[in-house]
């Protein structure tokens, strides 16, 4: 346990003080100095000390043996390495099975972010390495409220260390860091801040572990509990961080500099911090035409609108400016309500209500019970109330209309927001008419403007307003003019996230696939010469 002291507990020098010494002309770092503490410290060093990185001491202290628990089969581990040391002598241990040696320190960073797993001993350059890759025997089942066309079909599931495996599986990098932070003084649940060393900007990374690590409760079991801790405003309809069960998703957001939280016993993953237009972003704009996503997504878009202020905007017009409705539609409008013997805005209210236990009830109950009560809600139920004069044709229209747009959210929560938000927006339109849904929809945006994640604004980019980001705001503009990361991301690094497109089409429309260049052809010739 000496070399762990002096690691952990020594003075921690810069790297260019380190005994290690590179080889310039291969590329490659090699531990030419023999001590396993600070060989081992590379190791530390480049994998930032992230968390899911162990390293297990051998023989006195002597050796050491160091994987990641997430990518590597804790009992492969067991099997090729601890049992066979424990047997025989240590230095037989590169006869072990499928034991490999190497000298070079980036040769084994790169292997054991592949889950392999390596020994180094004290006063020897030498790296064994194994073939210790979990392999996890998982269904391919995608989580049920992020579905999409075209992608991944993978999720999460409630196994945290499958999970980071997952995200390791698709980010191979020595820059992506892990930290565990224990919270519950009774459940001691395990969570993990996960971000890109070097991208993420180190101050939201330090915010986000404080605000974990000042959780004070005795049970912590859900990510709703982890949000309300740490957001920035409770008082708000509107989630302030973004859930999802995608891999691919986190990977995303990762690579833009934000940060993700996971934690055991549940596959919902929180991305911080998170603005408003990201709930309206799903896999499948980025897997399609940019011009198809483009059209989604503006359509996506247009239901926030339909969401929230259809209902009222009926109740504003039947109520108190019937005069905006065209000549031609009145008489259907008034036969329609004529015979109505409540407001229009105890229609809504009850309709909206009504929609409610329909869905709560499909969402509660098994899958095609759940699917029968949607059958029967919305068609005996609905025929019947109009049937029997309790309400208008038109507002069962206006009600179904406005419950599909509210479904069209990527994000269950925002889409809770949006039905929430319906109720005042109905109570002003009934009460003020135009100038209610006015003042209402003015309080929504100055409430949206105001909201922060993270220190960052909720409707970033469009309030602050900034033109680079539009990029893939209200459109999806092709992936190769998308060269920096959005600045709401708050990345250290804000160069390009994908390569640009460098190659041009050829200005000889009929140039043979296989035509060498200009020079090389010449070259070929001279040498035929």
């Amino acid at each position: 346990m000496g070399f762990l002291k002096r690691l952990f507990f020594g003075d921690h020098k810069k790297l260019q003080d380190r005994d290690l010494a590179r080889d310039y002309n291969n590329g490659r770092t090699q531990p030419n100095s023999t001590k396993l503490s600070k060989n081992v410290e590379y190791l530390l060093s480049n994998f930032h000390k992230s968390n899911d990185f162990k390293i297990r001491v051998l023989n006195e202290g002597n050796a050491a043996l160091v994987y990641f628990e997430s990518l590597a089969e804790q009992e492969e581990v067991f099997e090729k390495i601890f049992a066979p040391v424990e047997k025989g002598p240590v230095d037989q241990i590169s006869k072990l099975r499928s034991a490999r040696v190497t000298k070079d320190l980036e040769e084994v960073i790169s292997n054991l972010l592949g889950g392999q797993a390596a020994y180094l001993e004290d006063g020897s350059n030498n790296v064994h390495l194994f073939d210790v890759t979990s392999s996890y025997n998982r269904t391919p089942e995608e989580p049920q409220n992020e579905r999409v066309i075209r992608g991944a079909h993978d999720g999460f599931i409630e196994n945290i260390m499958i999970n980071i495996n997952l995200i390791r599986k698709r980010i191979e990098n020595r820059d992506l860091t892990v930290k565990y932070i224990k919270i519950g003084k009774m459940t001691h649940t395990n969570v993990a801040v996960i971000y890109m060393h070097g991208i993420a900007d180190p101050s939201l990374v330090q915010e986000v572990e404080r605000r974990i690590s000042c959780i004070e409760t005795d049970m912590v079991h859900s990510p709703g509990l982890i949000e309300e801790y740490i957001e920035d405003q409770t008082n708000t309809p509107f989630p302030q961080m973004l859930h999802t069960e995608r891999p691919d998703r986190v990977v995303a957001n990762l690579m833009e500099g934000r940060v993700a939280i996971m934690a055991e016993g549940t596959p919902t993953t929180l991305i911080a911090p998170s603005t408003f237009f990201m709930f309206y972003q799903a896999s499948d704009d980025y897997n399609m035409r940019w011009f198809t996503g483009t059209f989604i997504r503006l359509v996506r878009l247009f239901s926030f609108v339909i969401a929230v202020g259809l209902p009222a905007f009926y109740i504003a017009i039947v109520g108190f400016h019937f005069e905006v409705i065209p000549d031609e539609l009145i008489i259907p409008v008034k036969a329609s309500i004529n015979e109505i013997a409540y407001p229009p805005i105890i229609e809504a209210l009850v309709m909206v209500v009504i929609i409610e236990l329909i869905r709560e009830a499909g969402v509660r109950l098994p899958a095609p019970i759940g699917q029968t009560i949607g059958i029967v809600g919305g068609l005996v139920i609905g025929d019947a109330v109009v049937r029997a004069g309790l309400v208008s044709n038109l507002m069962v229209i206006v009600v179904a209309l406005t419950a599909i747009a509210s479904f069209v959210v990527p994000s269950n929560e925002l889409s809770t927001a949006l039905r929430l938000l319906t109720f005042p927006l109905i109570i002003l339109a009934g009460t003020l008419g135009f100038v209610g849904i006015v003042f209402g929809m003015l309080i929504i945006i100055i409430h949206l403007t105001k909201l922060q994640s993270f220190g960052v604004p909720y409707l970033a980019p469009v309030a602050p307003l900034n033109f680079g980001d539009l990029k893939d705001t209200f459109v999806r503009l092709p992936m190769f003019m998308m060269k920096t990361r959005p600045k709401d991301s708050h990345s250290v690094k804000p160069d390009a996230l994908n390569p640009v497109r460098k190659w041009k089409l050829s200005d000889q429309q009929g140039s043979k696939p296989n035509q060498q260049p200009d020079g090389a052809e010449a070259s070929s010739q001279k040498q035929s010469d």
